[in-house]
């Protein structure tokens, strides 16, 4: 069997279930079904659900399982939380304003996980402070 498609692979909106069948008595029933929020979710957000859940919801073991830094698994799951359609609430989201934007701050971070820039220059450029020599 092939897993549910969130997204149409041609237009990108969401897919509906129109028919749904009993693999034991081939029972059918035809209609207009919503794949939920989960089934909003690209194969890789939905694979790092997976994860989340088998770790117990603790972002470090996710880390530790999937081979990524803090900030990298906290940005996955504010990926899936906006994926789902919800709003991603966190107290020290404020501390971001007026600092780079969130594509910028990945970009950051994926720097820091390389070894190409150390943990003081991410916390200035987190903070919206230019690096000495850019």
């Amino acid at each position: 069997m092939f897993p549910i498609l969130g997204a149409c692979p041609v237009c990108g909106e969401g897919m509906m279930i129109t028919r749904m069948e009993c693999p034991q008595c081939a029972t059918a029933v035809e209609g207009r079904f919503a794949t939920g929020r989960l089934g909003r979710l690209t194969a890789e957000q939905t694979a790092f659900v997976e994860t989340f859940i088998r770790c117990d919801g603790k972002l470090k073991h996710v880390g530790e399982e999937m081979g990524l830094s803090y900030p990298s698994v906290r940005s996955r799951l504010d990926e899936v939380i906006r994926a789902m359609g919800y709003e991603v609430r966190r107290d020290y989201e404020d501390d971001f304003s007026g600092g780079p934007s969130e594509m910028e701050r990945r970009e950051i971070l994926e720097a820091l996980e390389r070894g190409e820039v150390s943990t003081e220059d991410v916390l200035e450029r987190l903070q919206g402070k230019p690096i000495e020599g850019e």
